[in-house]
């Protein structure tokens, strides 16, 4: 038998080609599917039985859930803005120059800045070598238009045949990487149900005219079960009243004043009217919602198996903000409790992320944490706040030093969590008020321990937590 000699050109013929491919590897497609007003509680896989999400589990279950993960701000077009350019939405003023903190305030933000105009997630995918594709809620400032930053835009219509037209893309031949937000509008259809509940006759009419599919889909989430005698529904079937249902004892003026902001505010509506019986129709209408976005989930996730891409494709899953759902006798959002500001964050791909993991230690900030994660994968560096860290060893199960602090931004208030479940919340809307919650002795924050004299240590290294390193200008 001869021995053979490969000539040393073949040789490195053949190791530029092995590390061409271990390149085009490190690179997978990235699929974030993102919906609007998702709490961290309500998925099957986060121990829910009160609906069933089988499309988020299966992302869940073959990858890692964090239940950690937090907004930047929870309202829909700051916490947008966070994600798509890795910064607080406080870092940013609108055109009058007030800091960035509702939603009017987000969408007047001026195209003027280095990091209005360069510094996000678009800018930096495309120089990746990505395609990028959007389709769904938009709900940005003009800087961040998908059409402007060279998404191709598969549909704005977030609820019909966003799904549909995600998984044509999915299914086609690419020859490069590409990048694709979904941006599903629901569960965030609930928020109709107070704002109707409490509507003067010529807002009703507006509402009828102006939202007809939001409340078709409303009176379907709110229909029984066929079959089902109302005494058994609520015996059975409706979600019960949370355990946190009242107002947390000693409540900050602050969430008065906020409720009662508009003369025909149905935030306080819901709060002083609402039955029992009406809050725990609000749960089981906010179950069925997300239970409707569930499929459009699964039938990305059908295309996704179907291509036969699902061992090169990034899927990571989110929302931009969650609801109260009758916690503190509140819906909506805005206010920082738990309910409002963790969401549901999971990513999945297959041979790189280890399946079934449960992280319930790290604390994630999805504004900060979403865009270095991608430029990590995407192979490009990523000039965002300093204070956000790729999620990458996260995934994939290394052991790495990690934030042992959050800060969170919102319309009424500022808050900072500590990684051993200490909470901060600094209000300003009515003047100076601070709360403090200890989310191990009292995970439903019906208390809090501001004037408690245990925790006078812990508040005051709370407080310089807050002012040195999450919020030192203000």
């Amino acid at each position: 038998m001869t021995n053979r000699i490969i000539p040393p050109v073949l040789v490195l013929f053949c190791l530029i080609a092995l590390q061409s491919c271990k390149g085009q590897a490190s690179r997978p497609n990235i699929i974030l599917i993102l919906t609007d007003q998702q709490s961290e509680s309500m998925m099957s896989s986060s121990g829910n039985p009160y609906l069933h999400t089988p499309a988020m589990d299966y992302i869940a279950n073959n990858g890692i859930r964090f239940t950690r993960a937090y907004v930047t701000n929870p309202v829909c077009s700051p916490s947008r803005v966070s994600l798509m350019t890795g910064r607080f939405p406080g870092y940013f003023k609108d055109s009058k120059g007030n800091l960035v903190r509702d939603n009017a305030s987000s969408m007047d933000i001026p195209a003027t800045s280095r990091e209005a105009s360069g510094e996000n997630l678009a800018s930096y995918l495309k120089k990746a070598g990505y395609d990028l594709v959007y389709g769904g809620k938009q709900h940005l400032p003009a800087f961040l238009d998908p059409d402007l930053g060279g998404f191709h835009v598969l549909t704005e219509d977030a609820r019909g045949e966003l799904a549909s037209k995600a998984a044509d893309y999915i299914r086609g031949d690419h020859e490069n990487p590409y990048f694709m937000t979904v941006s599903l509008i629901n569960p965030h259809d609930i928020c109709f149900m107070a704002i109707r509940d409490f509507a003067d006759s010529l807002y009703l009419q507006q509402l009828q005219r102006n939202f007809k599919t939001e409340l078709t889909n409303l009176d379907k989430a709110l229909e029984l079960p066929e079959g089902v005698s109302r005494e058994e529904f609520f015996e059975k079937y409706c979600p019960p009243l949370p355990p946190n249902f009242e107002p947390q004892e000693d409540e900050a003026k602050a969430i008065e004043l906020f409720l009662n902001r508009d003369p025909r505010s149905f935030r306080s509506g819901a709060r002083e009217e609402y039955t029992e019986e009406q809050w725990r129709m609000h749960r089981w209408a906010y179950a069925r919602l997300t239970e409707m976005v569930d499929v459009h989930v699964q039938e990305i996730l059908d295309a996704l198996i179907e291509s036969g891409k699902e061992e090169e494709t990034l899927v990571i899953f989110t929302s931009e903000h969650g609801d109260n759902d009758g916690s503190h006798r509140l819906e909506h959002k805005n206010v920082l409790y738990e309910e409002s500001v963790k969401v549901p964050f999971t990513a999945m791909w297959k041979r790189q992320i280890p399946a079934g993991q449960v992280n319930d230690r790290q604390l994630v900030s999805v504004g900060l944490d979403v865009l270095p994660t991608l430029a990590d994968y995407a192979g490009i560096a990523a000039v965002t706040d300093p204070r956000g860290s790729s999620l990458r060893p996260l995934f994939e199960g290394e052991k790495v030093d990690w934030r042992e602090s959050l800060g969170i931004e919102g319309e009424i208030s500022r808050a900072v969590i500590l990684e051993d479940g200490l909470k901060y919340i600094r209000y300003d809307a009515a003047g100076f008020e601070e709360r403090l919650m200890d989310l191990k002795e009292d995970p439903y924050e019906t208390t809090h321990f501001t004037y408690d004299s245990a925790y006078r240590d812990r508040l005051q290294k709370i407080r310089r937590e807050f002012e040195d390193n999450w919020f030192p200008d203000l």
